[in-house]
């Protein structure tokens, strides 16, 4: 399986619906919340190009973009294979 990773602020509902996605599928991820900024928030500006918008996901390294992206490759049909499944 895909090594998820997703960063994410408290009370973010598109955190909450991406984090749903991937559960609902059986999928497991690493979380890092950065609501309190610090050196996680850098990473993830540096990591997406400079996007400051929460979610930001990366699967195996790769960006994949916000919650809206994400849902996207799944109605496309492509996040399955992203993943592994």
């Amino acid at each position: 399986m895909a090594k998820v990773e997703i960063y994410t602020k408290a009370f973010c509902g598109y955190c909450a619906r991406a984090k749903a996605l991937f559960r609902d599928k059986g999928v497991t991820f690493e979380e890092y919340d950065i609501s309190m900024g610090g050196p996680k928030r850098e990473e993830m500006l540096a990591r997406s190009n400079g996007r400051m918008t929460v979610p930001q996901i990366f699967i195996d390294g790769a960006h994949i973009g916000g919650s809206d992206d994400m849902a996207a490759l799944n109605r496309q049909g492509k996040l399955d294979a992203l993943l592994g499944l």
